[in-house]
């Protein structure tokens, strides 16, 4: 299937507004994260989420001012969120702390959440999940989770560097890097929060997104063996717009799928299906622009000029004159 027939794009030409778009969201991005900061699930942030089911649905206010009255030490440190589709009665409180993180002492919270509750008169509700979390185990799992990204980083430099040369690695590496923080940044712009369903979503984007860019770098290696003649900046046009079909196809099934589980997928994978989304636009536009343009940058050349064999002809020797004989 061909969506481009013979595509001819300069990608190259635009490097630099891709380079200059990526940093605006980027710092963009960053700017965020310093005034709001990065809302952390219960897996790092530690603490107790209640999802409640009211038979008739309270506003978010009633349930804050709900807790504000009745939860021990305030309600001012508890968020308080609609859970699930809107016609559902269904409220998420989550309150980012425990009590002592031993035998039953972790269900305090939860356990005061639910008398505050029923105490509030909003009407009849069921308790449908609890999650608790400890704060050991949340420390636990914020170093594991960046542990698990600052490896796979590694593994993918020593590999590119062993299968193409450096500058492929660097390239990719960059392109890997910019599509973690450009998802942290729309992830920090629509206040996801960061849990593990999202850690998973950011490491399957790693692999997706440098299977696309390995697969142009491995185009661009075949070309530069094949053209002598031409600019490493054309070199990378031709290989790009070679796998542009095969780019979009790719990027065009698999977004619509993220984009399914995200309207169906229900709550629990609300956050997994956004991330996916981000980074399958992000890691097909850095496959494109970002780490084809550090390639670019790093092996600057002058345009290479064939090395013709001179051809030469046999020389002719010049003929001799004639001896002459003397007659004796």
């Amino acid at each position: 299937m061909q969506i481009f027939k013979n595509p001819n794009f300069n990608f190259v030409k635009y490097r630099w507004h891709a380079l200059v778009l990526s940093w605006v969201i980027v710092l963009s991005g960053l700017a965020a994260v310093a005034v709001k900061g990065i809302p952390l699930g219960v897996e790092f942030s530690g603490g107790s989420a209640i999802i409640v089911d009211f038979t008739q649905r309270p506003s978010i206010e009633q349930v804050r001012r709900a807790l504000d009255r009745y939860f021990p030490g305030g309600g001012q440190n508890v968020v308080v969120q609609s859970y699930g589709q809107p016609s559902l009665g269904q409220i998420m409180v989550r309150v980012p702390r425990t009590g002592k993180e031993q035998g039953t002492a972790l269900s305090e919270t939860a356990d005061a959440v639910v008398n505050a509750l029923k105490q509030s008169n909003l009407g009849q509700f069921t308790v449908i999940g609890t999650e608790i979390v400890g704060p050991v185990v949340g420390r636990d799992l914020t170093q594991k989770g960046i542990l698990a990204t600052l490896l796979s980083l590694a593994g993918i430099l020593v590999y590119i560097a062993f299968r193409f040369q450096l500058s492929f690695a660097v390239g990719a590496i960059v392109a890997s890097v910019h599509d973690l923080l450009v998802t942290m940044a729309f992830l920090a712009f629509f206040r996801y929060d960061l849990s593990l369903n999202v850690i998973a979503a950011i490491l399957t984007l790693t692999g997706y997104s440098m299977n696309d860019t390995i697969v142009i770098f491995d185009r661009v290696r075949e070309n530069l063996r094949g053209v002598r003649r031409d600019s490493l900046n054309e070199v990378v046009n031709v290989s790009v717009n070679q796998t542009l079909n095969r780019t979009i196809i790719t990027g065009g099934t698999t977004l619509l799928s993220v984009i399914a589980l995200f309207l169906f997928g229900g709550e629990v994978l609300r956050g997994f299906a956004f991330t996916m989304i981000v980074g399958v636009i992000t890691g097909t536009y850095s496959s494109v622009f970002i780490a084809a343009a550090i390639v670019t940058f790093w092996r600057r050349r002058a345009p290479r000029t064939p090395v013709v064999a001179a051809v030469t002809q046999p020389v002719r020797a010049k003929a001799k004159p004639a001896r002459k004989v003397r007659a004796s």
